[in-house]
């Protein structure tokens, strides 16, 4: 079972992919951890990655899905992942599509999460998080005990750059530009499946179980 998650940034695409992942056995393959993983192993792949993410330029799609490919050809692999954060793009889509083709491979699923837009602004503007511990909360889902202040260490929690409107904003603007067309290009492909976001979690899943089982 090979599953593309879609989805908006703040949509709960991660959270969904790591309860898909513990559920059905099968890993939670996370492009940034798999850069991470390969730059601190100092693999060969991983190497040619930091020439570009040193320069601050994009890693070409080309070699993002060699990255990927290596990681997925792994044993745990075998029965199946599922891939968050790639593809983002068509290109990147198309690559991946020829590359599994030529294993004789193929998605099976790519699962939209659908969450309104003016969800996610409110939904990410209620974020805080503690930089001392790295622990996260919502001031509405997930409140701390004393308001401002990190449960597990007691340092001050903030609401970071990336959770602000303006910048939440600029990345929604990216996704509907370059990820949205994702959605025809699975919708043609005939895997395609969308379930609401805006529910709790553990609906979300109920919906994703009724279509993986």
């Amino acid at each position: 079972m090979k599953i593309v998650m879609l989805g908006a940034p703040g949509a709960g695409k991660g959270t969904q992919a790591k309860m898909i992942a513990e559920t059905y056995g099968i890993p939670h393959v996370s492009t940034g951890d798999i850069f991470r993983a390969n730059i601190k192993g100092g693999t060969p792949l991983g190497m040619e990655a930091k020439t570009y993410m040193d320069k601050g330029a994009l890693v070409p799609d080309e070699l993002t899905v060699r990255i990927l490919l290596d990681r997925v050809a792994q044993d745990d692999c075998k029965n199946g992942y599922v891939l968050d954060g790639f593809p983002r793009t068509i290109p990147q889509a198309e690559v991946l599509d020829a590359e599994l083709d030529k294993l004789g491979d193929k998605i099976d699923y790519a699962i939209d999460v659908e969450v309104p837009d003016e969800n996610i602004v409110k939904r990410m503007g209620g974020r805080r998080a503690c930089l001392s511990c790295g622990a996260t909360y919502h001031i509405v889902h997930i409140p701390p005990k004393q308001e401002g202040i990190c449960d597990k260490c007691g340092s001050e929690l903030v609401l970071r750059d990336d959770d602000k409107e303006e910048t939440v904003m600029k990345r929604l603007a990216v996704y509907h530009e370059q990820t949205q067309p994702l959605i025809d290009f699975y919708t043609k492909k005939g895997v395609l499946k969308t379930v609401d976001g805006t529910v709790d979690s553990t609906d979300v899943f109920a919906a994703i179980r009724g279509i993986l089982d």
